[in-house]
């Protein structure tokens, strides 16, 4: 079966290539009753759009949805809602004389090998231009955790050798991270990060960095032990997207250094005046909050998770993306029948990935909680 669908109870389906005519997302298992418009989608779409600065692609997409399906007089009718994307601005023309080379770093051997022939153009249904589908399920996902309480945020903590130092996920605002265009809430680390961009792509090259997210507001008791964990599908669901080559949450790999009695959080009863009562709409069959109000953690060196279970703390984890692949100087490969030969890559591309994927990053965390917040529902009679 192939790999274009994700979700168990929330089902996000994509299809559509970079150059071709456009894509189609279909969103499946949303309940009844969301009221849903076009308006709701373009925020977030505009924030991962290409050509939004210096700093980005400058392919000049729109990115408009048309809502095909689903939504019935401005509310989500229980059926699969249909999304549709034209592209407007392809140059397949740019990918013309490297139809039979090999690009460094991205996926043309790899297609080549599993399926005999690829879409040359644009990388075809490896682009990055896919995550617009994401972006516009990511959106219904975020409405649907708007709904109980809970809110999703990412922004960017690193670029090459520039790093922000971000203490407390749970108080950055979407009006910081929006304040510049590398999308850090840090402003003196922004303005490194976008000289540092700038800078690599004047010298006809990229750089990549590290995207923090995090999840404010998650009752606990969200993850399906033992395959379906929390931490589990949250990886898997970033992981997916383009670029991204590390994963870590919580104390990430920094607990390789430490000992148990460093790493662990203790329990505490939450003040009187902090505990969580449970977000309205976060009920079982039996009319059970799937949580307790009165206990948290000091710390939160878990990352939001115990046992791939949520526990009620801000879910945080980071993302490393790498470099962009397509960079516009020459650089040594081979051809589809292996003779050495050099590649230009034409063509517009992000000289830093970090700024639209902070999006993107939303999206899938936003419809791994949705779809976990669902199947929590049927775990319990009471």
């Amino acid at each position: 079966m192939a790999g274009n669908t994700f979700g168990k109870l929330f089902r996000v389906t994509t299809a559509g290539v970079s150059h071709g005519p456009g894509y189609l997302c279909i969103v499946d298992g949303c309940p009844a009753g969301l009221e849903l418009s076009v308006e709701d989608l373009l925020p977030d779409l505009r924030r991962r759009r290409p050509g939004q600065s210096k700093l980005t692609t400058q392919r000049d997409e729109a990115d408009t949805p048309e809502i095909w399906s689903g939504v019935f007089e401005g509310k989500t009718d229980g059926t699969p809602i249909g999304i549709l994307f034209r592209n407007a601005d392809q140059r397949s023309g740019d990918y013309g004389d490297i139809k039979d080379k090999y690009r460094p770093g991205h996926a043309d051997y790899t297609f080549d090998s599993k399926y005999g022939f690829r879409d040359y153009r644009g990388g075809g249904r490896s682009s990055a231009r896919e995550t617009v589908c994401r972006v516009a399920a990511g959106a219904v996902a975020k409405k649907l955790l708007a709904r109980e309480g809970i809110r999703v945020l990412g922004y960017v903590t690193r670029v090459g050798n520039v790093a922000a130092e971000v203490s407390d996920p749970a108080a950055v605002t979407l009006d910081q991270v929006e304040a510049n265009p590398v999308r850090c809430p840090v402003p003196e680390a922004a303005r490194r990060m976008e000289e540092l961009i700038d800078e690599v792509r004047k010298d006809r090259d990229s750089i990549g960095g590290v995207c923090e997210l995090a999840a404010i507001g998650v009752p606990p008791g969200l993850g399906e032990p033992v395959f379906d964990k929390l931490k589990a599908d949250l990886g898997k669901a970033l992981l997916s997207l383009p670029a991204v080559l590390g994963f870590e949450y919580g104390a990430g790999f920094a607990v390789a250094g430490m000992r148990g009695s460093e790493n662990n959080d203790v329990f505490v009863p939450a003040p009187a005046s902090g505990g969580r009562e449970p977000p309205e709409g976060i009920k079982t069959r039996g009319g059970h909050a799937p949580h307790s109000p009165a206990i948290r953690t000091e710390t939160n060196r878990h990352g939001g998770m115990l046992g791939g279970i949520s526990s009620g703390e801000p879910i945080v984890c980071r993302v490393a993306i790498k470099p962009t692949s397509s960079i516009p100087r020459a650089q040594r490969t081979v051809t589809r029948a292996g003779d050495p030969t050099e590649i230009l890559v034409k063509g517009r591309h992000d000289p830093c990935l970090l700024p639209r994927f902070v999006p993107m990053g939303e999206a899938m965390i936003a419809l791994v909680l949705v779809d976990h917040l669902l199947r929590a529902r049927t775990a319990r009679l009471s």
